[in-house]
């Protein structure tokens, strides 16, 4: 019973960590978003910039998505309750799925101005401003996306992944927008401020789709990366109790893994001893992947559930051993 109350307590404490990794990383977007609406809000209205403007409407945008993202991040830190067994993890794809729509929205807001700009010929005044403004940009963007991407190696919190991406996009757009301005100010390039404007609306839109990829896959219960799956096998397969493993089934929610699985052992065993192997096999998990919740379901060597379904009786540890170099 000890080694399941240290699972347990293991798992709860990383849970917690990893909760206060993800609101710290969270906080840090809402609080630069804020300072740069203020800085680009001024330059826009100043410039008359488009790419200016663009990058001021993705900062809005950004503002509204980092506080949702510190909200979902906080409730998806909630320990598991009577309605939620699981927890509340799945609220990080939730998140991150909104910040895709406003990603989106802002885009297209920011296609049809810069195409309304191009027709209309408009001038660019007072670049140095912009360019003043957009080089703060970089120099605080820069520092959040290195901070939040040290975040998600630790967490794998898809939503502030997703933050962490679409402010990587912010990074480039705000090099953009000085490029822009430069070319249009001092090299007289005509229409170069709308045509970053377009191009940043195109990036912006290639963002929202690769960041609603991961989101979707933790709503679908997507199977874990097959190099992940098979170092998870490569460790259960150490005990040489376990005569198979078959019915691997692995999925994520927010920064936890869910992972459960059929092992068979000696049908002579008792159930003292077929219990104290599952309890080493799970702590040796555990400790390999941090933050899992693990469920081993015994059989006794030869049961066939299904029979037919490769799916579920196919033996890992047998593939594993086929697989390695002769």
């Amino acid at each position: 019973m000890s080694g399941a109350h240290n699972h347990h307590d293991a798992r709860a404490a990383h849970a917690e960590s990893m909760g206060q990794l993800t609101r710290g990383a969270a906080m840090a977007s809402v609080a630069t978003a804020s300072v740069l609406m203020f800085i680009k809000g001024y330059a826009a209205w100043y410039t008359g910039s488009i790419a200016m403007l663009g990058s001021l409407a993705d900062t809005g945008l950004d503002l509204v998505a980092s506080l949702m993202t510190l909200f979902g991040v906080y409730l998806a830190a909630q320990p598991a309750d009577e309605t939620h067994r699981f927890g509340h993890g799945k609220a990080e794809a939730l998140v991150a799925l909104f910040q895709v729509a406003v990603i989106a929205a802002s885009a297209l807001a920011i296609g049809v101005r810069a195409v309304d700009r191009l027709m209309h010929h408009s001038a660019t005044v007072d670049a140095e401003l912009g360019i003043g403004a957009s080089f703060i940009a970089v120099l605080m963007t820069g520092a959040l996306v290195t901070y939040q991407r040290s975040v998600v190696k630790r967490t794998g919190s898809v939503a502030i992944s997703t933050d962490h991406l679409h402010y990587q996009s912010d990074l480039l757009l705000n090099i953009a927008v000085i490029v822009a301005l430069a070319l249009e100010a001092y090299l007289d390039v005509r229409g170069a401020d709308a045509l970053f404007g377009i191009g940043i609306a195109l990036w912006l839109l290639w963002g929202a789709l690769r960041s609603s990829t991961e989101a979707i896959d933790q709503l679908m219960d997507r199977e874990w990366p097959d190099e992940k799956r098979r170092r998870f096998v490569e460790i259960a397969s150490e005990f040489p109790e376990l005569k198979s493993l078959h019915d691997l089934r692995t999925r994520s929610s927010g920064s936890m893994d869910f992972v459960q699985f059929h092992i068979e052992v000696d049908g002579r065993m008792t159930i003292a001893e077929a219990h104290d192997i599952t309890e080493a096999v799970e702590q040796r998990l555990a400790e390999a992947f941090p933050g899992t919740e693990i469920l081993i379901h015994i059989d006794p060597e030869g049961q066939v559930d299904q029979p037919g379904n490769a799916l579920v009786e196919e033996d890992l540890i047998a593939k594993l051993k086929e697989e390695e170099p002769k």
